[in-house]
């Protein structure tokens, strides 16, 4: 679409899709300003919303801010905006992690300035995080090339795990899920960020509503964040016997290669077990679990008017 005159409503609406990102625990650290003379959003963490027992070194912290800016990206661009984005622009503020310049383009055919980011729009409002049972489907093989591409693009690796792994890596994922539970300071900020909404309306966080069922077979696929808790009325059910799971990489680990990677495994022990040379070169930042399936319940989000100050 042709680009949009940026007043607030619009304002609001990019960064309303920024904060539709995933997060750790649901967490949402992240605050914008926005400077009208410089039509300029900056993007700065909140690191009062960090996790010092699962994430001491904040690197979930940033891969979930550099989630929030992709969908930045794909909002401004989804409008006919320009996004000119700067990682880290004030290295003696680390909070600061990116500044974003919104810029008009005038005569410009309609064609946004990133077609291959304003086609992924839809996306945004559709993502949600399934611990729900998928089929036995395939992902073909098209697919899978396409979302090594998009990583590729983003300065990252993207890769499926071969069947010879799958189990050595499912049972890493059970052993992280063991030294939670073992662990009582995990567990319990684990508890903080978890959501009876029995008892409370969330904004952030996970509710109980989206823990989904309990592995039938005794197996951990997907994090448990009801712990050792009893939910009420929790369904059982079977999970697939060959999950899909994919492994995102960096070249680097650093804080400008966490905002191009996704949510992060925790434990660095964990970590190093999965450079294994066999399961390719690079930094292991993030596990996905992909396929068809049921769609996850839609998480809660701070209200715009928390997360964005308006400045002249």
């Amino acid at each position: 679409m042709p680009a949009q005159p940026l007043d607030d409503t619009m304002l609001k609406e990019i960064v309303a899709d920024a904060t539709a990102a995933p997060s750790m625990h649901n967490a949402q650290p992240w605050r914008f300003r926005y400077g009208r003379a410089g039509r300029t959003l900056t993007l700065r963490a909140e690191f009062d919303r960090e996790m010092p027992e699962a994430d001491p070194s904040t690197r979930g912290l940033h891969v979930g801010c550099g989630a929030a800016l992709l969908n930045l990206r794909v909002s401004a661009s989804y409008r006919g905006l320009d996004a000119l984005t700067t990682l880290l622009p004030v290295p003696i503020d680390p909070a600061v992690l990116a500044t974003v310049r919104l810029a008009e383009r005038r005569g410009v055919p309609a064609q946004p300035p990133d077609a291959a980011l304003a086609v992924l729009h839809p996306a945004i409002r559709d993502r949600h995080t399934s611990r729900f049972p998928f089929d036995d489907r395939v992902i073909p093989d098209d697919v899978r090339a396409r979302l090594a591409d998009a990583a590729l693009a983003e300065e990252a690796d993207f890769s499926f795990l071969p069947p010879e792994h799958l189990e050595r890596v499912l049972a890493l994922i059970r052993d992280a899920e063991g030294f939670d539970l073992s662990d009582p300071a995990r567990d319990a900020e684990q508890r903080y960020w978890t959501r009876d909404t029995r008892v409370e309306a969330a904004v952030d966080g996970v509710p109980d509503y989206a823990f989904g069922p309990t592995d039938a077979s005794g197996r951990s696929i997907n994090r448990d964040f009801s712990g050792t808790d009893v939910v009420p009325g929790r369904a059982h059910a079977l999970f697939e016997d060959r999950p899909q799971l994919a492994l995102l990489r960096t070249v680097r680990d650093r804080p400008v290669n966490w905002l191009c990677a996704g949510q992060a495994l925790e434990w660095p022990e964990l970590r190093r077990l999965l450079r294994d040379p066999a399961l390719g070169t690079g930094h292991p930042q993030m596990i996905l679990r992909l396929g068809y399936g049921p769609e996850g319940p839609c998480a809660p989000r701070r209200p715009v008017s928390e997360v964005l100050t308006i400045e002249p």
